[in-house]
Order: C-alpha cells, then structure tokens, then sequence
C-alpha cells in the first residue's frame, strides 16, 4: 500500500520576498520568452533552480543543474527559504474560472513512498518521453529536492479529509498567489499530529492515481534506485526513497481535463475513404466552433484538412482495431490514436495544440496537413486505463490549472 507522511517542507520566507514574484508553472510549459520573464521578475524565482537557462561554455562542472544546486544552498543560507519546523502536510486549494464557471479544488501536500509502478498501489496512465526524464534525473541528482509536486488523485468516499481541509481553509493561507491564467492558489500549514492522522489514516490502502507529473515520478524512481547502489545499508527512510505529490480525491467537482489536439504533417490523399469505414463522415461548413459542435458526445471527433473550406464530424460506427479490452477502445483517445493515426493514416509524427483556432491556423498556413481535434479525457477513463495497467498516449490528459513550482519543496 502507499505510504503517506508529513514532512519539513522548505517555503519561500514570505517576509523577504514577494511570493508572485518566485513562484512559476511547471518547466514543460515554460516558453523561451516565459522563461525570461521569469527571470526578470525576481532574482528568486524558483525558475533558476527549476528550469534554469544553459550558458554559453557550459560543461560538467558547470552548467545550469550545478547552477541550481548553488542557488538553492544560497537561498536556505541567506533565509529567503525557510524549513517548516515541524513535520506538516500542506492544504493547497487552487480556485479558477474555466468556460464560464467558477471551481475551486482542493487537496494536499505530502510525501509518497516511492514504489515501481505497476507493483504496488501507485498507478500511472500515460506514456512518457525520454528526453525529459533525462533532464529532470540531471536536476535531481544535482540538487536531491523536489520543486515541482507531482499531481495525483486517491479515491475515498470517506469526508474525514475533505472536513479537515475545508477547515484549515478557513483561516488566513500562508501563501496567496494567482498564475498567469488568473487561478488563485492558496497554501496552509497543516502541523498538528492529529491532523495528520485524519490525513493517513484516510488514505491508508487507497490506490494514488498520478495525473500530471508522470516524467518527475519516473526520473524519482531511478533516483532512488541508483541512490540505494550507493547506500547499500540504507534504511528505507532516507529522504530519496519519498517524493512530493499533491494529492486530491477523484471525485473532487473542481477537477478538470481539457483536450490536446492533434496535428499531422502527412496523410494520405485518400483519407476521407479510409476514414469512412470506421466513422460516418459528416461535413460542417457554418464556422470553426469545433470544440462546442463536438462536446459531450461520446466518439465523436473533429478533422480539418488543408485546402478544405469546411471541417467534418467523425462519427465513430465500428471496428476491432486494437488488443485492448472493449472497455478501453471505447474511450476517445484509444480510438483516435490505435484506430485513426496509426491503423488508417499510419502516422508516427504527431504535433499538439490545445487551442482549436491555431490548430486550424496551422493547417492553413501550411504547417501540418490535418488536425483531429478531441474531447477532454474523463477522469473515470483514466482510472479505468491506470488499473488496467494499460498506458495511454502521451498527452492524452492536461489537467488544469498546473500546480505552482516552488510552493512547497521538499529536500
């Protein structure tokens, strides 16, 4: 089963820095031009140990990881990070408006023992890329803290924790801040032992489900292992063998996934027939309001070529096109990926844009042939793939908002 604990978290010292100014979103959605503002913004920002900028001349004594590690030293030793003095979860509550309506979720911060994925009650859902987990092993081994918590969701239908959490929210947060999309998050210290209890005792047993935050938890796990060759009489407690994830029940109402579309350079120039057979075609030629004439309808996608003056509807009919159970080649982005880019199109390079008006753009200046667009991903799918041990595609989730680096690390 997973285990939970609290933990001295290092803060930012809200005293001697302003706390907009530091903090950031995560580093893989951090532009080159973001990144400079970041910069810019504060001598502070957590950026410069969580995404630092690399420099001409760098090698392997000097480089932008060892950089971080510097940073973060001078930081603790000059007091503009502060160690919590008592172990503590952290309530952490992100309130945000999303097409309209106003959400608030609601979780925590902690420790999770770090456990193979696959063996044990941790569950991943989605493919990973190499690249990043490389650059994230560098930072770790350079630096041995978390900045940037993983997201996760537990399952209970206990309220013992939500009770406790809506609680500790009433008093003032230590840290308020909105992101650049305007969501505000808010940050408490939860230090009192019997509080904690509420908190383990719920989730003892419970199946951690990883949202967002799978490349950190992998690059985590061969941390460890490469810590314990090291240690051979480690305990099982040291620090490496744990790592920070905000957690929040599944069946929280301010969760929320939004859609990833996808963007293909080639097709073939028969592909409305090859489509045909698995979906009903029907053409759209009113406006581009894709997003709105296929959401909530279940198997239903967009497809925009180009040269078209109209996009159409695929409705999907039928069709065995894949070795997973009939649960999962149900589920949107199974079908769009087994069945349409790999079985019909046969396409291996796939670009992705959330924002369905640059998505078509691109179509039409040029940049990619096509576009398929998508509805967001249930969370109820992404339990159902997590248990199945099944992984879905790469970006096949993004939940919203992003947790804020820096809020709370862990060292």
């Amino acid at each position: 089963m997973a285990e939970i604990i609290p933990f001295k978290g290092i803060l930012y010292n809200v005293s001697k820095v302003s706390i907009g100014d530091v903090l950031a979103p995560p580093y893989d959605i951090i532009t080159p031009e973001h990144q400079e503002e970041l910069y810019r913004k504060s001598p502070f920002n957590i950026v410069r140990i969580d995404f630092g900028k690399e420099q001409p001349g760098d090698d392997e004594t000097d480089n932008k990881h060892t950089r971080s590690k510097k940073y973060l030293e001078a930081w603790i030793k000059e007091g503009i990070l502060i160690r919590s003095e008592k172990p503590s979860f952290y309530a952490y509550e992100m309130s945000y408006r999303i097409n309209g309506e106003v959400k608030r979720l609601l979780g925590f911060l902690g420790l999770v023992k770090i456990e193979e994925l696959g063996k044990g009650t941790i569950y991943p859902h989605e493919c990973t890329y190499s690249k990043p987990k490389t650059d994230r092993l560098n930072l770790l081994r350079s630096c041995e803290a978390n900045t940037s918590p993983i997201f996760s969701l537990y399952k209970s239908s206990e309220k013992d924790v939500l009770s406790l959490l809506s609680r500790i929210a009433l008093a003032k947060p230590y840290i308020e801040a909105h992101d650049t999309g305007g969501a505000l998050h808010r940050l408490w210290q939860i230090d009192e032992k019997k509080d904690s209890e509420i908190i383990t005792k719920e989730l003892d047993s419970k199946p951690i489900f990883i949202a967002d935050g799978h490349h950190r938890y992998e690059t985590a796990f061969e941390f460890q292992k490469e810590m314990k060759e090291k240690r051979p009489s480690s305990t099982g407690n040291e620090p490496f063998n744990y790592v920070l994830m905000f957690l929040a029940n599944i069946g929280d109402e301010g969760l929320t996934i939004l859609p990833t579309h996808r963007l293909v350079k080639e097709i073939p120039d028969d592909t409305n027939a090859r489509l045909s057979e698995f979906f009903e075609i029907e053409p759209v030629q009113t406006d581009f309001e894709i997003a709105k004439k296929i959401s909530g309808r279940n198997r239903v996608f967009g497809f925009f070529q180009n040269g078209d003056n109209v996009w159409y509807l695929l409705k999907y009919k039928h069709g065995t096109f894949s070795e997973l159970n009939s649960d999962l080649r149900q589920i949107d982005v199974f079908i769009l990926h087994d069945l349409v880019l790999k079985k019909i199109l046969h396409v291996n390079d796939i670009g992705y844009e959330m924002d369905v008006h640059k998505a078509v753009d691109k179509v039409r200046k040029g940049q990619f042939r096509a576009a398929f667009f998508i509805n967001p991903t249930k969370v109820e799918d992404v339990e159902r793939a997590a248990l199945s041990s099944v992984r879905m595609p790469p970006k096949s989730t993004y939940f919203f908002p992003k947790l804020l680096t820096g809020i709370v690390i862990k060292l």
